[in-house]
């Protein structure tokens, strides 16, 4: 039996549309006895919502078995003012940190998504008033640096991008919560009761998923779906200690592996 983290957008999902036998393999690695826990760096939907999302899908899945950068953000800034450039669906999960416009103690950068709210949440303005809170001490904070994140429509520009403008426009430096923070992933592993080297992780990315998960000493399953690229694999010193063509093939391959 193994303590398993999972994915969702690339592993589970893209863009909403499900990937093929994704259901059925969570199915099949609970009813092995295997522990889950789904975790991801989405920052534009709410807990709740991505559990509805994903039972919409036919994955089992209880809202408590999902951990987001929102829950990590909310143990990180609790007693912080908060100046954050997040989508409005986040704000629930931020409950517990005072959020303000201004005379910020920290600034905390969420995730893009595919709708206009994007052009709205990292306008120049509001970057612009997040650059001179960091200018008057606040500290810098981003759920994730993600680069980029795979669509139906093909790769879109995520958040990573306006984390980096601020660091260089300001000097300072970004504390991520979410993936591949080690921190973010030795909550998981106690969630399910798990030593790290006894737990295993499942993404599509190299560096958020396999290299975070691998820092901590876990195992990690590397699909080919969502964000996956082979030159991308060729080319990186991080080496998964498996790959499968999708979640559908993971059942069949712990079979062999554990």
């Amino acid at each position: 039996m193994a303590a398993i983290l999972l994915d969702i957008d690339g592993v589970l999902h893209v863009s909403g549309e499900p990937i093929a036998g994704a259901a059925d393999a969570v199915r099949r690695l609970r009813a092995n006895g295997h522990r889950l826990r789904f975790v991801t760096n989405t920052t534009t939907r709410s807990k709740t919502q991505l559990g509805e999302e994903l039972r919409a899908h036919g994955i089992e899945v209880d809202d408590e078995e999902i951990q987001t950068a929102a829950s990590a953000a909310v143990s990180a800034l609790s007693g912080k003012r908060v100046l954050a450039l997040t989508m409005h669906a986040l704000v629930h999960d931020l409950e517990g940190i005072e959020l303000v416009g201004e005379g910020a103690d920290a600034v905390l950068l969420g995730g893009a998504d595919e709708t206009p709210e994007t052009n709205l949440v990292f306008s120049y303005m509001n970057l612009a008033r997040a650059f001179g809170e960091l200018e008057l001490g606040a500290e810098l904070y981003s759920l994730h640096r993600n680069k980029w994140w795979q669509t139906k429509r093909g790769p879109m520009l995520d958040a990573g991008a306006f984390v980096a403008g601020l660091e260089y426009a300001s000097g300072v430096t970004a504390t991520v919560l979410g993936k591949p923070s080690h921190a973010y992933f030795a909550a998981a592993c106690e969630a399910l009761d798990a030593d790290p080297p006894l737990a295993w992780m499942v993404g599509d990315d190299l560096e958020s998923d396999i290299a975070g998960a691998q820092g901590i000493g876990m195992r990690a399953v590397l699909v080919r779906t969502g964000k996956f690229r082979p030159d991308t694999v060729e080319r990186s010193r991080t080496r998964p200690d498996g790959i499968v063509s999708s979640l559908a093939h993971l059942p069949e391959w712990l079979e062999e592996h554990l």
